[in-house]
């Protein structure tokens, strides 16, 4: 059996039924393997980005685990962004390159390169990947698959490397003599969290919130977190990596906080006195820059599957335990004194925070160019239920964020860590193959993200995904020029037109992709026969929607204020009496 076939063989047994990839010479074994396997079909992308994030989106979609592949030198290397972004937002992904022949290659010869395309990619990806190893031994292939794949998805998930030379993927081998491998056999010893502490902190609160990040997510631990919430009546606000976490019709949940959180989400939890922080590594978007200030008032539970995350918090918390985010509510919900039950007071306070502050009333307020908004509040209204929001980077992302009301079995999917433009087609059309283009699935994306992934339009027509792209075209790249007003004394450079920045005319890129095209403006975009029509349809299509004035994101947390104290500000007579100075 030749090795490539082999591999061929494992991936199927491993429930993928697609890979993502661009074939190159050093791949041509394993494609070639993979067309012969009636079980697999390979995506021909049209540039390797593509393919890594199609693979995250595929891991994401669904329970198998997304696989990108791509030939030596640039094809490896252009993979990095996305291994990087699996690797920060935690998606168990398997990337695969090709290599040139062991007789080629140079190992530690103090030479640059010896093959044609040869690059160490190894070494490069080690910093961003759970695992990565070179198979110059045909012997192990099986051992490090399995290994491979057993790391990605244990524990904190994330992405590994596989990169296996040409000659090694032409060797024959017998299967049955291969090397298998066998995890380490690990006394159970798994962290429990101490109920006698919780339980102490809960009865003392009488404000207590629940902060949902994307582990909880990862975790599959939303089911939990809901019947927590709901049975001992603890408001919930999310992180933007755990939007959708939490049903966001619900009475108890709060919003998003951060950074570009929603007003209401920051007050409430800056009036908190015990907020359990699971599946979130409490980073600067979250806390805001004036650390010290966060949580002033309260303590602070924290839970990460990641324990070196645990260990080396810039957040002072009163418990910390490394454990997973669904055990960890499961165990709560088994072990807390069934009597406790949050303050009516509390929740009175919440709703009211949120009726006062809520995005809608921030709109009104404090943004003149509603257009984004607006289309944030059609696809809330009128998409699936079951509908996949895959979001891009910058000021679409926030509008996306900040509105869009994810409801029980939507999800919201975008970029955190790395947070790379051109992000949010490619991902959609993982989801969309993972799921056998069985769910409405919505990408939403700026001029310059969808700029950077056009290459990616192709494979909507060619396969007929029935993605929709909803593209926010503001003729600018509009996170930067408000950052640049804010900071730069308006000096909007390399951002808008009269600067060096252009967009291409999306109505023809369309066409050119044989994709439907829509335009919305300021005058349609009301228009709800036209959103439910967009909406109903299985056709992939693109919906730029035309905005020709500047866009700003409302609201914003300035570098070193404090979470709740947002920009455009409130009066301080305001601020004095929504922040609770007393315990009820």
């Amino acid at each position: 059996m030749k090795v490539s076939d082999y591999i061929a063989k494992f991936i199927e047994e491993q429930n993928c039924r697609y890979i993502f990839g661009y074939i190159g010479g050093a791949i041509t074994h394993l494609v070639d393997s993979i067309s012969k396997n009636d079980k697999l079909t390979f995506i021909q992308v049209y540039h390797e980005q593509t393919a890594s994030f199609a693979a995250e989106g595929f891991s994401r979609g669904c329970d198998s685990i997304g696989v990108a592949m791509a030939t030596s030198g640039p094809g490896a290397t252009n993979l990095i962004t996305g291994i990087a972004d699996a690797f920060f937002d935690s998606l168990p992904v398997v990337f695969i390159t090709g290599q040139v022949n062991t007789y080629e290659y140079k190992y530690n010869k103090p030479i640059r390169q010896q093959g044609f395309q040869e690059t160490d990619i190894i070494s490069i990806v080690k910093p961003v990947t759970k695992y990565a190893v070179f198979v110059d031994k045909k012997e192990n292939i099986r051992y490090e698959l399995e290994k491979a794949y057993s790391i990605a998805k244990s524990g904190r998930p994330g992405p590994v490397l596989i990169d296996i030379p040409m000659d090694i993927q032409r060797s024959e081998i017998d299967a049955d003599d291969l090397i298998q491998y066998k995890p380490e056999v690990k006394i159970d010893s798994a962290a429990k969290p101490d109920i006698n502490i919780i339980q102490k902190y809960l009865n003392e609160s009488k404000r207590p919130i629940i902060l949902s990040g994307g582990g909880v997510l990862s975790g599959k631990a939303n089911d939990s977190l809901y019947s927590f919430s709901k049975k001992f009546g603890i408001p919930v606000v999310v992180s933007l990596m755990g939007k959708g976490s939490f049903p966001e019709d619900d009475d108890l949940f709060a919003g998003m906080i951060g950074s570009y959180g929603n007003r209401c989400a920051n007050i409430v939890l800056s009036n908190s006195d015990l907020v359990f922080a699971v599946g979130t590594r409490l980073d600067t978007r979250q806390t805001g820059t004036r650390i010290d200030e966060f949580m002033r008032k309260g303590k602070i539970i924290h839970v990460d599957i990641d324990e070196f995350e645990i260990l080396h918090n810039r957040v002072e918390r009163d418990y910390a335990v490394s454990m997973d985010s669904k055990l960890f509510f499961d165990s709560l919900i088994d072990n807390i004194n069934e009597n406790y039950n949050t303050s009516s007071d509390w929740i009175e306070y919440v709703h009211d925070i949120k009726s006062r502050y809520n995005q809608k009333k921030e709109i009104e307020l404090n943004v003149n160019v509603k257009t984004p908004y607006k289309v944030m509040e059609m696809l809330s209204r009128y998409a699936d239920d079951n509908a996949a929001f895959c979001v891009d980077i910058g000021q679409n992302q926030m509008f996306a964020a900040q509105s869009l009301v994810i409801k029980k079995d939507q999800n919201f999917y975008t970029s955190g860590g790395m947070a790379p433009m051109g992000y949010a087609i490619p991902a959609a059309i993982g989801i969309s193959f993972a799921c056998n283009n069985t769910r409405s699935i919505i990408a939403i994306a700026g001029d310059g993200g969808f700029h950077i992934s056009t290459q990616s339009l192709m494979l909507l027509s060619q396969y007929n995904l029935p993605v929709k792209v909803v593209v926010l075209n503001n003729k600018s790249l509009g996170m930067i020029v408000q950052f640049q007003d804010l900071y730069f004394n308006h000096n909007e450079a390399a951002t808008t037109k009269r600067s060096g920045y252009f967009v291409p005319d999306i109505k023809l890129l369309s066409a050119s992709y044989d994709i439907e095209y829509i335009a919305i403006t300021d005058s349609t975009v009301n228009d709800e026969e036209l959103w439910k029509d967009i909406l109903l349809s299985k056709k992939p299509m693109v919906i730029e929607v035309i905005i020709d004035s500047k866009t700003v994101v409302s609201p914003k947390l300035e570098v070193n204020t404090t979470l709740e104290d947002l920009s455009p500000k409130i009066s301080a007579e305001e601020m004095g009496k929504i922040m609770i100075k007393d315990k009820f």
